[in-house]
Parts: structure tokens; C-alpha cells; sequence
């Protein structure tokens, strides 16, 4: 009597199965690495807006305080000879200079409360320049701080007590002579800042009479 034949043949993948596997998980890879890498484009991308928005932010915040604590504080040049107004649009570099008061003295220096500021715009970039006293000598030299990049202009209009805009301050409808003109203040500072990624951003500052 014969006994069954029982033939066991080991069962594998083949090299064309393989190749498969390989192309797919090679695929599934690249896409993998293709989302990972624009998930870190998009945390840059978002690190960099927050950025950009707290800058901006901080820069209108600036520039309305200073505003919203203006002083009639006028002040002389370097060569005591000029008397400058509490604020005024400055055609020699300064966009506008003004006077505010509440600057903070923690440290108790030898300086005032009153801080004279000057606003200016250099290779895209607002600056915001400071005295370390309100009437200047030939060595009181400005401190230079950037607050924003990427600024295009920045332009002011101001209400005079006709409540009529003005492009320029002391306004000739301000009235007055010497030194009650060169204390007049607005009634309100409309601030346009202009961005080169944001556009146009408004302000409307009332001044404390």
C-alpha cells in the first residue's frame, strides 16, 4: 500500500511584489515629507504675520500716545535762537515734532517729564527720535529708535478750532503771534500710515484741550 506524497512549497514575494512595495511606501514618503514641510512653512509663515502684526501694532500704539499726551511745550533749536512749536510739521527731516508729557522717570535722572519726539521715515523704516532735554544745544543729539519697516509714508492732517482739516500745523487759522501761536494745539491729528504689505491704516486722535 503506498503512502500519500505530500509536497510543502514555501510561499514568498516576489521581486515584482517587491518593486511594488517599495515604489508605494517611496510615494506615501514624499507626500508625507511634502505636507510635513509645508506644515513648517505655514508655522513660519504665522510666526512671521504675529510678528509683523505686534510691530505694526506697537507702532500706531506709539504714535497715538504721543499724541493723545501732547503738551504746549514749546522748545528753542540748537542755536537758541528759533523758537519751534509745541507741535508743528517739520520740513527739514521731521515729518512732525511735537511735545508730550508722561515720560516716566523711574530711575530719577536728571531730565524732565516732558519728552520732545520727532517722527521720521528713512529707508522705509519709521523712526521715532527723542531729547534727552527740551531745549536743545549743539551737543544734545537725538536718540534713534526703528519702530516699523516696510513704511511707505506717513502723512498728518489737523483740526484746527474751526473744525477744518489742515495739512500743515501751526495752521495760519490758528491765529495769535509768538509764543501763544507757537503753544496752539489741534483740536484732533488724523494719522495715515501706509504700508507696503498692509495698505493704508487710519487714525483719528483727539487731543485733550
Amino acid at each position: 500500500m503506498s503512502r500519500p506524497h505530500f509536497s510543502f512549497q514555501a510561499k514568498g514575494f516576489t521581486l515584482i511584489e517587491l518593486l511594488i512595495a517599495i515604489a508605494i511606501f517611496s510615494v506615501l514618503g514624499v507626500m508625507a515629507m511634502g505636507g510635513y514641510n509645508e506644515l513648517i512653512r505655514q508655522r513660519e509663515h504665522a510666526s512671521e504675520t504675529m510678528l509683523r502684526i505686534r510691530s505694526v501694532q506697537r507702532a500706531v500704539t506709539t504714535l497715538s500716545r504721543d499724541l493723545m499726551q501732547l503738551e504746549p511745550r514749546p522748545v528753542r533749536d540748537s542755536t537758541s535762537a528759533t523758537v519751534n512749536p509745541a507741535i508743528y510739521v517739520n520740513s527739514t527731516g521731521c515729518l512732525l515734532e511735537l511735545t508730550r508729557a508722561g515720560w516716566t522717570n523711574p530711575v530719577g535722572l536728571p531730565r524732565p517729564t516732558l519728552q520732545r519726539v520727532c517722527y521720521r521715515i528713512s529707508d522705509n523704516a519709521l523712526y521715532r527720535d527723542y531729547w534727552s532735554s527740551l531745549d536743545r544745544n549743539l551737543s544734545n543729539t537725538p536718540q534713534q529708535v526703528e519702530l516699523l519697516g516696510k513704511v511707505t509714508s506717513l502723512n498728518f492732517r489737523f483740526m484746527d478750532g474751526n473744525r477744518q482739516w489742515q495739512r500743515t500745523w501751526p495752521a495760519s487759522s490758528t491765529g495769535g503771534t509768538g509764543l501763544s501761536r507757537a503753544r496752539a494745539l489741534p483740536l484732533a491729528v488724523e494719522i495715515t500710515l501706509k504700508l507696503s504689505d498692509w495698505g493704508e491704516i487710519i487714525r483719528l486722535i483727539e487731543i485733550a484741550a
